[in-house]
């Protein structure tokens, strides 16, 4: 996708050492865009818990390039397979909810204990990073039809759809699941809006996918978290489309916070919902939603917020103002009392009966488990 006139993954091989992998910093959006490079195992699991990459198809390829730098850490080691497997407990053990992560750990390791050499190993993460950007173009393909048919409903005219969160291309590595349709409906020329839900609390709708939007000329506006049932009940919202950091193979969906009363929401107002995601993300190990599980993060993330100040907004002019050309650094303060005890889910699971259906790479099916064998097979 693209970030002014320059075409961009949100992660590769570095193009002077391609030892070194290199990401974007998404904590800097949409203040500053900023690069990381990450050279160790020890760098990736920092990127991975500190967000500095984020969403479940980014996070797996990112542990896959994290397995990588392990081998070329331990090729001397008399033992690499025994070595690298210690580091792939560190990886999955970054971030428990998406299960991409400890898949594409578990596939990369395949190849480390059958041929541990670097070329072996690069060719696996290279052949991983392309197959996700592969599945996102195609659960875009998958998912264009629906807001077609939409269109073709209201004659043409604009096509309102709500999301949560960031699952746009930021979230995967190009395209994105829940934003992969959208993209390609505006791409060929269909009016779409989106209702972007900021996201609380580390506001990654207002921060990352209202950027991505904006860059991609996609018409938006952010609205409160809060503010998605009202909207529905007003009859300014067509559609509903999340991402998804696991699903069960019975159709229910983890996302992240905030997603379940979306879609209790839509239900209600008899609005589509649809979760979009590669079939990677489905763990066929689940029997229930209540066996995935849920992460639970630093209360921090609720107690502060990161911003750039409002003051020195009159001294640089009202048409930079008007030019989103704010100052880039970022202030950190506390909205509420620092000691104020807090509790911080990053997930929710929406349960199989509340979704319209499921937008995959391998197609579009109903939200329960013959469906989704059925589309499998």
């Amino acid at each position: 996708m693209k970030v002014g006139e320059r075409n961009f993954r949100s992660i590769w091989p570095d193009e002077q050492n391609p030892d070194v992998i290199r990401i974007i910093d998404q904590r800097t959006l949409p203040f500053s865009f900023e690069t990381m490079t990450l050279k160790s195992v020890t760098d990736v699991c920092a990127a991975i818990t500190g967000m500095a990459v984020r969403g479940a198809p980014l996070i797996g390829v990112t542990a896959a390039w994290g397995i990588y730098l392990s081998l070329l850490e331990h090729k001397a080691s008399d033992d690499i397979p025994g070595a690298v497997g210690t580091d792939a407990l560190r990886l999955k053990a970054t971030r428990p909810t998406a299960v991409n992560l400890s898949w594409a750990v578990d596939l990369m390791m395949r190849t480390v204990i059958s041929d541990p050499t670097p070329e072996a190993v690069r060719k696996a993460a290279v052949s991983l990073t392309d197959s996700e950007v592969d599945s996102c173009r195609r659960t875009g393909q998958n998912g264009l039809p629906l807001i077609e048919e939409i269109s073709r409903t209201k004659k043409g005219a604009t096509v309102n759809i709500l999301t949560h969160c960031n699952a746009g291309w930021l979230a995967c590595v190009d395209y994105g699941t829940a934003l992969a349709p959208v993209y390609l409906a505006h791409d060929s020329g269909i009016k779409v809006h989106v209702w972007v839900d900021e996201t609380r609390p580390r506001n990654q709708g207002s921060r990352l996918t209202a950027w991505e939007l904006e860059n991609h000329g996609v018409q938006y506006t952010i609205i409160t978290d809060n503010a998605g049932g009202h909207l529905m009940q007003k009859g300014l919202v067509d559609m509903v489309i999340v991402g998804c950091d696991r699903a069960t193979a019975a159709g229910d969906v983890a996302n992240k916070i905030g997603t379940y009363l979306k879609a209790l929401a839509a239900f209600d107002n008899h609005i589509p919902f649809y979760s979009a995601f590669p079939v990677s993300s489905i763990d066929f190990s689940l029997n229930s939603m209540e066996d995935i599980p849920v992460e639970e993060r630093d209360g921090d993330e609720v107690r502060i917020i990161d911003g750039v100040s409002a003051e020195p907004l009159q001294a640089i002019g009202q048409e930079k103002v008007a030019k989103n050309l704010l100052p880039a650094t970022p202030v950190s303060v506390f909205i509420f009392q620092k000691d104020a005890p807090v509790s911080n889910y990053g997930f929710d699971i929406t349960p199989a009966r509340l979704l319209t259906g499921l937008i995959t790479d391998r197609g579009v099916c109903r939200a329960d488990r013959e469906s989704i064998k059925n589309m499998l097979s």
